[in-house]
């Protein structure tokens, strides 16, 4: 067994580009790699609600094969409900019945379990752990999953929230101000990937209530890059391990084709044998 004791996981999120930490936490879980502290964003903190629960292909069930069956991403949807996704069959009828969710195992984990949200009213991320109440898990989820845009704004505790990833898409950061001084950080970009630099102008008109919002979207681009730039400082120290995908990634956020999905979830289960050479 790995000896993770002293050592923290960090999911980035990617909409469906996360059916590669799918595959990563499927590996992780067939050789009981455990870790006391995770923390993930967007599609990252669902498929690590998952991966604490042990419920080895869950997460590859939901964004795969019933993806194919119920076609939960589209234009459809964002016409009738002003969501790009059903939200309504993702964080309900799924966990709730279609592919009952583990609560019992997730509440009694000794692992440590952090969502990120970005907070609509100051434009800063949130993050919480929830391990008492089912509805607060997937208030949490539904936020730190909700895209800008595409998704409407989602509430945790009364307060409006979005996707994580605007303030916060790779968390490493956070997960050593936890004491956490190594990592292994789950990517779902190639290595090298950066967003265009120039920073975004976003119209008055959109999220008008929310102006810190505003201001966090349009600086996303350059705080991407940054966390980029200190993932690739602290992997060349040896302070984190890195798991990314190596092949280029063809898959889209709102991803639709399965073949290209199932490939991406088959790299991410190859790709978390390199745990095994970890430096750590």
């Amino acid at each position: 067994m790995i000896e993770t004791t002293n050592i923290g996981l960090v999911l980035e999120g990617g909409g469906m580009r996360g059916v590669f930490t799918c595959g990563v936490l499927d590996f992780f879980m067939d050789h009981q790699i455990t870790f006391p502290y995770a923390i993930g964003v967007s599609a990252g903190a669902c498929n690590g609600l998952s991966f604490i629960s042990k419920q080895r292909g869950r997460a590859k069930y939901s964004n795969i094969d019933l993806l194919a069956k119920y076609r939960y991403i589209g234009l459809k949807h964002y016409v009738k409900k002003r969501n790009i996704m059903d939200f309504d069959l993702l964080f309900h009828e799924f966990p709730d019945s279609i592919i009952p969710y583990d609560y019992d195992t997730y509440f009694a984990s000794p692992t440590r379990f952090e969502m990120v949200t970005s907070n609509c009213l100051n434009g800063q991320a949130a993050y919480y752990e929830e391990k008492k109440d089912r509805s607060r898990v997937i208030d949490i989820a539904k936020a730190s999953s909700s895209l800008p845009i595409l998704c409407p704004v989602a509430y945790v505790d009364d307060t409006p929230m979005l996707d994580g990833g605007i303030c916060d898409s790779i968390p490493v950061q956070r997960s050593i101000g936890q004491g956490y001084k190594k990592n292994v950080v789950v990517l779902t970009r190639n290595k090298g990937y950066r967003k265009a630099s120039k920073d975004i102008k976003i119209p008055s008109f959109i999220y008008k209530k929310y102006p810190a919002m505003r201001e966090a979207l349009g600086n996303r681009n350059s705080l991407y890059n940054m966390q980029l730039d200190l993932v690739d400082e602290l992997e060349a120290r040896g302070d984190i391990f890195v798991i990314r995908p190596q092949k280029p990634i063809t898959v889209d956020r709102i991803e639709k084709n399965v073949d290209k999905l199932t490939d991406l979830y088959n790299q991410g289960y190859e790709a978390g044998k390199a745990i095994f050479d970890k430096p750590f």
